[in-house]
């Protein structure tokens, strides 16, 4: 039986909200299981993701059109008329009676008795679409910009106070436009120049060299990255820009010994060992056992020995290993806010209470790990999120408590025109969105002290 790209973006969008699926896993699976090609593939991941984008938005139209709270609908009716609204408003190649019409189809079969309710609210909502307005920008900025580009209120509030009305503004447009895919090129196997020949040659993809991350690689017009050939030896690996640059930031020298604080599934680890020509010592810790087998699975892809994996909570890395890494890197656990544009349905999942509780667990990793750290050792804290209290507030708190670590300019590290605040000089970096990548902070420090000799081979 073959089913449509709206009937299976239905059932995407009825296991992310009744079986609290993530999106991403959610339309894989259905990928999998269904295989839509072509056209019908590419609208299936652009209802899925752009309906969740826009989720607030949608709810906030289809709630001037329902009596009965759209909460208390029947699962399956909701998200048929959310895909609907979605085409409607937001897919102007799609004709509105087109995406009408095939709303009523799947009520007919997911919920008979109400096929014609969702043919009367989809009637009504294009009948009047143009007279609905959401509160003026300079009256509510809250909930104006909270329903023009979908974002919770709260997160909204949050950032109007820590970032301003434009780079807010600026964040929420770059959340609701679909990610590229970038891949970090494996400098022990190839050369950008080469792959980026192979891909284009012999994989058949577009692909362009990023501009900051000098392994990056952007790429399009493949299903499954992990079917390439290039892949399945070991020439690259799946990683954002953003994300590279940390490893950069960090640069330990050949031969150092290095902590990789939360470092599962090894994005950064493996990073870090192609830079080190794979010498010296990486340890990967993370408390998840089959997180930890997704790092070795990916140090074996790629061909690498220098890294170990440690099944250890991050608060406790000291014990272990006080004052003998040369390097350590905490990619702390954090409220993902960097990402939305890759995960829209943790926009709705997160709330204000998530942020005070991550910030007590960065807290205390950053406190273990930089006790591992020896005298003139470095420091590399990193998140994927847009939130003052995980990133500066957090290093400016341990920089307080801990005056034998300074931040430590970051200007030799990264790319100049990645600093569009100033900040590198002084230590840190917030990476947004609006840059072309995940939204991402980065700060480096060096804890004081004389250089002494140290050994390589800790157990």
């Amino acid at each position: 039986m073959v089913y449509s790209a709206r009937e299976l973006a239905v059932k995407v969008l009825h296991a992310v909200e009744t079986n609290e699926a993530y999106a991403n896993i959610a339309v894989d699976r259905i990928m999998e299981k269904y295989r839509p090609e072509g056209p019908e593939r590419a609208l299936l991941t652009e209802l899925c993701y752009g309906t969740l984008r826009r989720l607030n938005t949608i709810d906030w139209v289809l709630g001037k059109y329902v009596k009965k709270p759209l909460n208390k609908q029947n699962t399956w009716v909701r998200n048929i008329l959310r895909t609907a609204v979605y085409q409607i408003t937001y897919l102007e190649r799609i004709p509105e009676a087109a995406a009408c019409d095939e709303a009523v189809k799947l009520g007919k079969k997911y919920a008979p008795r109400q096929a014609g309710f969702i043919n009367a609210v989809l009637r009504r909502f294009i009948r009047e679409k143009e007279k609905l307005a959401f509160p003026e920008l300079n009256e509510n900025p809250v909930e104006h910009i909270a329903l023009t580009y979908s974002h919770p209120a709260w997160l909204i509030e949050l950032w109007l106070n820590e970032l301003g009305i434009e780079k807010t503004i600026l964040a929420c447009k770059a959340d609701n436009l679909p990610p590229g895919t970038t891949i970090r090129t494996n400098l022990l196997q190839t050369s950008r120049e080469d792959l980026l020949k192979s891909l284009q040659n012999e994989e058949g993809l577009s692909a362009a060299p990023t501009r900051y991350a000098p392994e990056g690689i952007t790429v399009q017009g493949f299903q499954n990255l992990s079917s390439l050939k290039t892949f399945q030896d070991g020439f690259f690996f799946v990683q954002d820009e953003s994300s590279m640059l940390a490893a950069h930031a960090l640069k330990p020298a050949q031969g150092a010994f290095v902590l990789d604080a939360c470092g599962a599934p090894g994005g950064k680890a493996t990073h870090l060992a192609e830079l080190m020509g794979d010498t010296g010592r990486i340890i990967v810790a993370d408390t998840h056992a089959n997180r930890l087998r997704l790092v070795d699975d990916n140090r074996r892809r790629l061909g690498l020995k220098s890294i170990q994996t440690l099944r250890c909570d991050a608060r406790k890395l000291w014990e272990r290993f006080a004052g003998v890494a040369d390097c350590v890197l905490v990619d702390a656990p954090c409220s993902g806010l960097g990402v939305l544009r890759r995960k829209p349905d943790i926009k709705w999942r997160k709330q204000p209470e998530d942020i005070p509780r991550m910030a007590v667990l960065q807290r205390e990793i950053l406190q273990s790990a930089a006790a591992c750290v020896r005298e003139e050792g470095v420091l590399v804290y990193s998140t994927c999120t847009l939130s003052d209290r995980e990133n500066l507030s957090q290093i400016s708190d341990f920089t307080a408590q801990n005056t034998d670590f300074i931040l430590e300019n970051l200007c030799p590290f990264l790319p100049p025109e990645l600093d569009i605040d100033g900040t590198m000089g002084k230590g840190y970096l917030q990476l947004m969105p609006y840059q072309g990548m995940d939204g991402f902070f980065i700060a480096r420090l060096r804890r004081k002290g004389f250089q002494r000799p140290h050994a390589n081979n800790y157990n």
